[in-house]
């Protein structure tokens, strides 16, 4: 019996994948525990639309990513924390980096996605790396200054 998976199932195939399994296989278990389905032209041809669709919104988040990357790179993100000779008190990280992006430039960036090695601790300039979508980075400065 052929049918349409609409979900991974391990040994099987992916979801969306049409396969060929028995009928008490199909009948018993993966139809009731809604894995798959009928291999009708009418499920696969609805299959491929949402296909067709998951494809375009992927690549519409990849066009917002790498035009939102284009926009950061080379910007200059200020940030401010209390110090104390050339050092500050704590540091700072991809919180204070992302607040202040969304203040000074109104661009809104997860702190999940903005990488650091290790928190900032001292004032001055520092080149920041964030994530924005698969293969696509922005990369910015980050100017620590002292507070007051």
């Amino acid at each position: 019996m052929k049918v349409l998976l609409t979900s991974d199932v391990k040994g099987k195939g992916k979801s969306g994948d049409v396969i060929n399994v028995s009928d008490g296989y199909a009948r018993n278990f993966l139809i009731p525990q809604g894995l798959a389905e009928a291999a009708d032209s009418n499920n696969i041809n609805a299959a491929k639309v949402r296909q067709e669709a998951q494809t375009h919104r992927k690549e519409q988040q990849r066009q917002n990513a790498r035009a939102l990357a284009g926009e950061m790179s080379g910007l200059t993100v200020k940030v401010y924390a209390k110090a104390g000779e050339g050092r500050l008190f704590g540091s700072v990280g991809a919180a204070e980096i992302a607040a202040a992006l969304k203040s000074q430039y109104d661009i809104e960036v997860d702190k999940k996605k903005i990488r650091l090695e290790e928190p900032i601790k001292s004032l001055g300039v520092t080149e920041v790396t964030a994530h924005m979508y698969e293969q696509t980075d922005a990369r910015f400065k980050v100017e620590v200054l002292p507070l007051g």
